[in-house]
């Protein structure tokens, strides 16, 4: 097993490919396999592993990826830090398509989805109040601002079971409630990525706006695709030049998240 990979990316819907020049391979976990072979690479100087969310063939809806699956075959190949774009619907008029968002806090509206590796054996409890790695999102909000990204720092994503877009009174409700934008995949990966100790920046490329937000029929799954799809390339530089700054040496609390506890098995 190769152990010396840096940094792991997770693409999301309309990303499903990154590296031009990789080798691929196949890692086994103790949860099945991940989304799909996992593509290793370079970016700059820096050892990169990506892995498609959805597959390349988008195969896997947003309830059934294997989440911890994709990050523990990270962490197996040296994986640290997680950087994690995603297409995201807008909870606010002034959020429109084409705003990258770095949020800052989550709100999980999901159902039945296995959040945990520390179900059996002993309960661990790791510290979630701010859910994602402050170094990473400093540089990512400095990387997109230097590219021209409209940029947010800071928002909450609140993430929904899916695979069917919200009603307009659940988007009024989220919208009510002070969120910012609401996706389907930012949860469980985030808590996983914690509970593996490894740093974790979401990346969300607002689509559309939410059902609630603006008058029209919605959503769909088309649009969505069609838009992250105009804009991927721009996400692929994006994602490059963030990789490319993030510290060699962390430095963040994410590393500390498992200090003083003890684990139920070793983790790779």
């Amino acid at each position: 097993m190769v152990n010396h990979v840096e940094i792991g990316i997770i693409g999301g819907s309309g990303l499903y490919s990154l590296l031009d020049d990789a080798d691929e391979v196949e890692v086994e976990t103790p949860y099945g396999p991940p989304s799909d072979k996992i593509a290793l690479g370079r970016i700059g100087g820096r050892s990169v592993a990506f892995v498609p969310r959805h597959g390349r063939d988008h195969v896997h809806p947003p309830h059934r990826i294997p989440y911890r699956a994709n990050l523990w075959a990270l962490r197996s190949l040296g994986v640290r830090q997680v950087l994690a774009p995603n297409a995201v619907g807008s909870l606010r008029p002034e959020l429109g398509p084409g705003t990258l968002v770095v949020p800052d806090q989550l709100v999980d509206r999901t159902s039945g989805r296995v959040q945990t590796y520390y179900d059996t054996g002993c309960a661990v409890h790791v510290s979630f109040a701010d859910p994602y790695c402050p170094q990473g999102r400093a540089i990512a909000v400095a990387k997109a601002v230097e590219a021209g990204w409209d940029t947010v720092d800071g928002g909450t994503l609140v993430v929904i079971e899916g695979p069917r877009f919200s009603t307009r009174a659940e988007s009024r409700w989220f919208s009510a409630a002070g969120w910012s934008i609401v996706g389907m995949t930012g949860h469980p990966e985030a808590v996983l990525a914690r509970e593996l100790a490894l740093c974790y920046t979401a990346l969300s490329l607002v689509t559309d706006h939410d059902a609630g937000v603006e008058a029209g029929e919605g959503v769909t799954h088309e649009e969505v695709l069609a838009f992250f799809a105009a804009n991927v390339e721009r996400m692929r530089t994006l994602v490059g030049s963030v990789a490319e700054a993030l510290p060699a040496e962390r430095d963040c609390v994410c590393g500390s998240a498992l200090d003083g506890v003890k684990l139920p098995f070793d983790l790779p």
